[in-house]
C-alpha cells in the first residue's frame, strides 16, 4: 500500500483506493466546513431575532403610511418607501433594454478579433467590481451636475443605480444567451429566417429565465445601497411622496441610516423605528423577488 491508497485492479486498470488517513482529513474538512455553514446561519439568525424583536412593534399600517417626523412616536416611511419604489422602477426601465441588447450584441453581433469589442468586454468585467461610491461620484459629476445638471432628483438617482448593476445584467444576459442550444439558431435560421428574427423569436424567449435572474439580483443590490444616494443628494428628511422623475427624494436605506444617526432618549427613541425599516425594506425585498421569480418560472414552463 502506497503513501497515497492502495492500488486496486479492475477491467486492467490500477485504481488507488483511498486511505484511512486520506478519508479521515475528508471528513474532518466536510464537518469543518458544515461547522462554519452553521456558524454563519446561527449569527444571522441572532441578527435577525435582534432587528425582529426591537422593529415588530413599530411595524404597523401607521408606520407604512406616516411621513418622517421628529417626533419618533409619529414617524413613518411612507416618504422613503414611495421613495425607493421610484428608484427601482427608474432603474429597472434603464438596465434591462441597455442590458439585454449590449447582452446581444455582444454574444451575437460582435467580431472577438476587434480592439473596440474586446475593450468593451474588459470594461464590463471590471465595472462590476467598482465600489458602488465611485458610481456615486459618477453620478454626481455627470448627472447632478456637469453636462447634464438634472439636480438631485429621482432620475438621477435611478439611473446612477442602474449604472452600479448594469454590468450584472450584462453577464448574466450573456450567460443565458450563449447557454441556448446552436441548434436552435442553425434551425431557424435553415428555415430561411434572418439572424434578427432567430434571435427575437427563438434565443430571447429560451434565455428569459436566466436574464430575469439577472434582474433579480441587480434590483436585490440596488435596492439596499446607500452610499451613491448619499453622494447623489438624497435628501435625509422628506415629509412628501414624489410626484414624477424631476421630484426630491429620499430612500429607505437613507431614512434608515438617519434614524440610526440620530441620538435616542426616553423621549425620542429613533432605533425601534430603524428596526423596523430594516424589517420592511426585507418584506420588500423578498416581494420583489418572488414577483419575479414567478415571472421567471411561468416562462420557464411556456418555452
Amino acid at each position: 500500500m502506497s503513501a497515497h491508497g492502495e492500488a486496486v485492479r479492475a477491467g486492467g486498470k490500477a485504481i488507488a483506493r483511498p486511505t484511512t488517513s486520506r478519508r479521515a482529513k475528508d471528513l474532518a474538512f466536510r464537518m469543518a466546513m458544515l461547522v462554519f455553514l452553521g456558524l454563519a446561519i446561527l449569527m444571522l439568525a441572532v441578527l435577525l431575532w435582534d432587528v425582529a424583536s426591537d422593529g415588530v412593534d413599530r411595524l404597523n399600517l401607521d408606520f407604512v403610511t406616516s411621513f418622517a417626523s421628529i417626533d419618533a412616536d409619529r414617524a413613518g416611511i411612507q416618504a422613503a418607501l414611495t421613495g425607493t419604489l421610484w428608484l427601482m422602477a427608474v432603474c429597472a426601465a434603464f438596465i434591462i433594454p441597455v442590458g439585454v441588447a449590449t447582452a446581444i450584441y455582444l454574444e451575437e453581433y460582435a467580431d472577438n478579433t476587434k480592439w473596440y469589442n474586446r475593450l468593451i468586454e474588459v470594461n464590463i468585467q471590471n465595472l462590476a467590481a467598482v465600489p458602488s461610491i465611485v458610481y456615486g461620484i459618477l453620478g454626481l459629476a455627470f448627472l447632478v451636475r456637469g453636462p447634464l445638471s438634472l439636480g438631485p432628483v429621482i432620475l438621477a438617482g435611478g439611473l446612477t443605480l442602474g449604472l452600479l448593476v448594469l454590468p450584472v445584467v450584462i453577464i448574466a444576459g450573456r450567460e443565458a444567451i450563449r447557454a441556448v442550444p446552436s441548434s436552435i439558431r442553425e434551425g431557424s435560421m435553415a428555415l430561411g429566417a434572418t439572424q434578427w428574427q432567430t434571435i427575437w423569436r427563438q434565443v430571447l424567449p429560451a434565455a428569459i429565465p436566466g436574464i430575469a435572474t439577472g434582474v433579480i439580483l441587480a434590483l436585490s443590490r440596488a435596492i439596499g445601497e446607500t452610499a451613491p444616494l448619499i453622494v447623489v443628494g438624497a435628501a435625509t428628511f422628506v415629509a412628501f411622496n414624489p410626484q414624477g422623475l424631476d421630484s426630491n427624494f429620499t430612500a429607505m436605506p437613507i431614512q434608515i441610516f438617519d434614524w440610526i444617526s440620530r441620538p435616542s432618549n426616553e423621549l425620542n427613541n429613533y432605533l425601534p423605528l430603524a428596526a423596523a425599516g430594516i424589517l420592511l425594506l426585507m418584506i420588500v425585498l423578498l416581494c420583489m423577488n418572488g414577483i419575479a421569480i414567478w415571472l421567471r418560472n411561468r416562462y420557464e414552463q411556456k418555452w
